[in-house]
């Protein structure tokens, strides 16, 4: 009868192994999914970040365009009257806008950099769970 009783028990061992593999595989599923999800969400929060970020840029320069417009004439009105020469009055004024619609365009490449956009928490939790399998796995 032992013989029997221990084969019934490594039969129920081997059942219960494998339940608990199973269960184990399904729980990485899940958490898989929940990643992905995760991943999901934060992009979609990066992307609409982006979006309204260019929205202000072209609001802000649809805008500014004629001011700037005005400041540039008033800028070059102001070296007439002081002697300078026409040509050399909106030249100088050129070179002014240009350099300040240079600085502005480097700040807003700065700030769409690919770093700024990476889904940091999806990859804080994907190391949390890559070390939580491991130690399943021990």
């Amino acid at each position: 009868m032992s013989i029997q009783n221990d084969i019934k028990t490594s039969q129920n061992d081997f059942q219960t192994i494998s339940k608990l593999l199973g269960d184990a595989l399904s729980q990485i599923a899940k958490l898989f999914q929940n990643e992905v999800d995760l991943a999901k969400a934060e992009l979609g929060e990066k992307a609409q970040e982006v979006l309204a970020a260019m929205g202000l840029i072209a609001a802000g320069a649809i805008l500014v365009i004629p001011a700037v417009v005005m400041a540039l004439f008033a800028l070059s009105a102001a070296l007439i009257a002081l002697g300078w020469s026409q040509p050399l009055s909106y030249i100088t004024s050129a070179a002014v806008a240009a350099v300040i619609g240079g600085v502005l365009f480097a700040v807003g490449v700065n700030r769409l950099q690919a770093g700024r956009l990476v889904p940091h928490e999806t990859m804080g939790q994907l190391e949390k769970d890559k070390d939580a399998m491991k130690e399943m796995v021990r």
